[in-house]
C-alpha cells in the first residue's frame, strides 16, 4: 500500500508502476489480465500517443504484425513508440511485438512494414510457418525467470505463426533457444537452433506467447525490468479517461481469475 508523506502527498517510491499494453490489435487483453494479477501494477490500454506519456513500461502484444504496423502508422504512433524506447523505458514485444522491435526482418509481406528497431537482430517474420504449423513445447527456464523459485524448471512456450531470431548482435543477450526438429532443419537451410527470447538493455522480446498460459513468470520478469528502470520524474500525468486501469493480487499458482472470454490455456490443454 502506498504511504502518505508528512505533507499529505503520496510517496512516489511506493506508487504503483504503470505498464501500458499497445491495444491496436492482437492479444492485448490477455497481457492485461496477467498484469492485473501482479501487485503494485496499474495497466493502461494504449491507443494514442498521449497515453504513452506517463508509462513506466510498454508491452507490444502478439497479433498480425503488418496490420498492427499499418494502424500505428495511420495513428502517428511510430515516432512516439521509437522515442519511448530511445528514452530507455522498458518495452517487451511478444511474437508480432518481437518483429516490431527488431532492426531487420525477412519474410515480410510485399511492401514490408514499419519496424521500431532497437534490437540488433534479424528476425524471420513467419519462421515456423502458417497457422496450421502452430505448436507448443516446454523450454528450460532462463536465468531471468529463476528468481521466481516457486515455478517449475521449464516453461510452456506457445508458438502461433511465430517468428524467430536468426541473427543477434553482441549487445543482444539470448535468453532462450529452440532446437529445430530434423524436418524443420530441412526447410531452414540447415539451422540447428534459433533464438526465441532475447534482451538488450531496456528491450525484451519473445517469439512465443506467455500471455496465453497460466504462467505469469515472464510478466513478473518484465515488471522487475520496469521497476529497475523506472523513474517517475519529469513524466506528464495521463489525460483523464486515457485508458483502462486496474490492479490485483497474485498467488504463486497464478490463481487470479481471468475474464472468461480470454483463450488462456491450462497445462493439460493442447493447441
Amino acid at each position: 500500500m502506498s504511504s502518505v508523506a508528512a505533507n499529505g502527498s503520496m510517496d512516489d517510491a511506493d506508487a504503483p508502476i504503470v505498464v501500458g499494453v499497445l491495444a491496436l490489435q492482437g492479444a492485448f487483453r490477455e497481457h492485461i489480465a496477467h498484469l492485473n494479477r501482479l501487485p503494485g501494477v496499474s495497466c493502461v490500454e494504449v491507443r494514442t500517443k498521449e497515453q504513452l506519456l506517463n508509462l513506466d513500461g510498454l508491452i507490444i502484444p502478439g497479433g498480425e504484425s503488418t496490420t498492427m504496423a499499418n494502424i500505428a502508422q495511420r495513428w502517428g504512433l511510430i515516432p512516439e513508440l521509437k522515442n519511448f524506447a530511445e528514452q530507455g523505458r522498458p518495452m517487451w514485444g511478444t511474437c508480432a511485438g518481437l518483429i516490431f522491435l527488431a532492426d531487420r526482418a525477412s519474410g515480410q509481406k510485399e511492401g514490408g512494414q514499419a519496424l521500431l528497431g532497437g534490437l540488433d537482430c534479424k528476425v524471420h517474420r513467419n519462421f515456423f510457418g502458417a497457422q496450421i504449423n502452430s505448436f507448443e513445447t516446454e523450454l528450460p527456464v532462463p536465468q531471468a525467470l529463476k528468481a521466481f523459485e516457486s515455478g517449475p524448471q521449464g516453461f510452456r512456450a506457445m508458438f502461433i505463426r511465430a517468428p524467430a531470431v536468426l541473427e543477434a548482435g553482441p549487445s543482444v543477450e539470448v535468453l532462450s533457444e529452440y532446437r529445430l526438429t530434423p524436418s524443420e532443419q530441412a526447410v531452414s537451410n540447415g539451422l540447428e537452433r534459433v533464438s526465441v527470447a532475447v534482451r538488450s538493455k531496456n528491450l525484451l522480446a519473445t517469439a512465443f506467447h506467455p500471455e496465453l498460459t497460466e504462467d505469469s513468470r515472464w510478466h513478473k520478469a518484465f515488471v522487475d525490468m520496469v521497476r529497475e528502470g523506472s523513474s517517475r520524474e519529469g513524466k506528464e500525468a495521463l489525460p483523464q479517461g486515457s485508458g483502462k486501469v486496474g490492479s490485483g493480487s497474485l498467488s504463486d499458482k497464478g490463481s487470479g481469475k481471468l475474464p472468461a472470454d480470454l483463450p488462456v490455456y491450462k497445462a493439460d490443454d493442447k493447441l
